[in-house]
């Protein structure tokens, strides 16, 4: 990732920010196509205005949205910055559409781009372009200085692996015992039990999606809240939306027929993105779940995927597989005395704040 798209333009970052200027947007459905094509680019599902649409339709209820195109000086869309009013008392806090299911937002925008849209963000910020107190970026691309100026409060793994490559030349280049692994588990499940690996289609999406959060549950019992019920709703809605645009990746592992593990991401600007899975555990004898997670791996490298996200969260099977950890960073930018002093959450001053406020910006920290 670029920390500094303006070097590669022949120019510097300062005169890339001055000709940047935010211009507010109707509703989310303006700029679509523009924007799509912006998310495809950063290779982010989270990014797509696809994903903010659902999430606002289902979580966005009366508040005010607040979504800004950031243009150049040829009046090219460099960003969209999707945001809305998250609360109104005792602070004006706003927050980027889609948080809390979306492991990264931020500005959509090519990331050779983050650096100055970022700083043009910050600009907008500071002049009041958003009217609020407190300004909040969940999961920001977690490379370099986060793309807010602020108190980070918040840091999560997310790590990828680099592709350009066979899923064999991967194999080749990691040791011996680790491809071994990787071979023998699935030629022992193969060899004892009738083998299929099946992507959700049109057909059988609605099935395919009640058997993932089946075995999500197996999984994880009341360890994860992913699938309740509204936000089980949200999924599903999502996952028939990246469908239709060719973006979902649902994959289940059948044994003898049975459903045994199951695998749900996006591919998206030649970005695959691992999301959730679910597992029977009643068959973890056979790695179920990491034999369907290494099959989705050689089905995006031999396809020619650029990168493989494996997405939040620091797992130690994860780092068997990544070859870097950007990470996410979630920042709270301040403005005002209100604004400032709620970000004393965590320093010793915490008690001199009012109770609600503090309230609201511990409300703020990914769960």
């Amino acid at each position: 990732m670029t920390d500094n798209p303006a070097a590669s333009a022949g120019t510097t970052a300062g005169a890339v920010q001055a000709q940047l200027q935010l211009e507010p947007l109707q509703n989310l459905d303006a700029l679509e196509d523009e924007w799509g094509a912006l998310a495809a680019r950063a290779g982010n599902i989270f990014s797509t205005p696809e994903w903010a649409s659902v999430w606002w339709r289902h979580f966005g209820a009366g508040r005010e949205l607040m979504p800004t195109a950031c243009r150049d000086a040829e009046g090219r869309l460099v960003a969209v910055l999707p945001l809305y009013l998250w609360a109104r008392h005792p602070l004006r806090v706003a927050r980027f559409v889609g948080h809390g299911p979306a492991d990264q937002l931020g500005p959509v925008c090519d990331p050779s781009d983050f650096a100055a849209v970022g700083a043009a963000m910050n600009d907008g910020f500071r002049r009041g372009t958003w009217q609020c107190d407190l300004l909040i970026g969940d999961r920001l691309p977690g490379d370099g200085e986060p793309l807010i100026a602020g108190k980070v409060i918040d840091r999560e793994a997310s790590p990828v692996m680099q592709a350009g490559m066979s899923w064999d030349e991967l194999l080749a280049s990691r040791s011996s015992n680790f491809r071994e692994q990787v071979r023998r588990r699935e030629r022992k499940l193969a060899r004892e039990h009738d083998l299929r690996y099946r992507l959700a289609d049109a057909r059988t999406l609605d099935a395919d999606f009640k058997t993932l959060v089946r075995l999500h549950e197996r999984r994880w019992a009341e360890q994860s809240d992913t699938f309740e019920q509204e936000l089980k709703q949200f999924h599903l809605d999502f996952a028939r939306r990246a469908l239709e645009r060719g973006w979902l990746r649902l994959w289940t592992l059948e044994a003898d027929g049975e459903p045994v593990a199951a695998w749900h991401g996006f591919r998206i600007g030649g970005v695959e993105s691992y999301y959730q899975a679910g597992r029977d555990r009643a068959w973890d004898r056979y790695r179920v779940g990491f034999v369907l997670l290494t099959h989705t791996m050689r089905e995006a490298f031999d396809d020619g995927i650029r990168e493989y996200r494996l997405l939040r969260g620091g797992e130690q099977f994860k780092d068997r597989f990544a070859t870097a950890d950007p990470g996410v960073t979630t920042v709270a930018a301040a403005r005002g005395i209100r604004g400032r002093a709620a970000t004393l959450v965590g320093s010793g001053s915490l008690r001199l704040m009012p109770t609600r406020s503090r309230r609201v910006l511990e409300r703020l920290t990914p769960r």
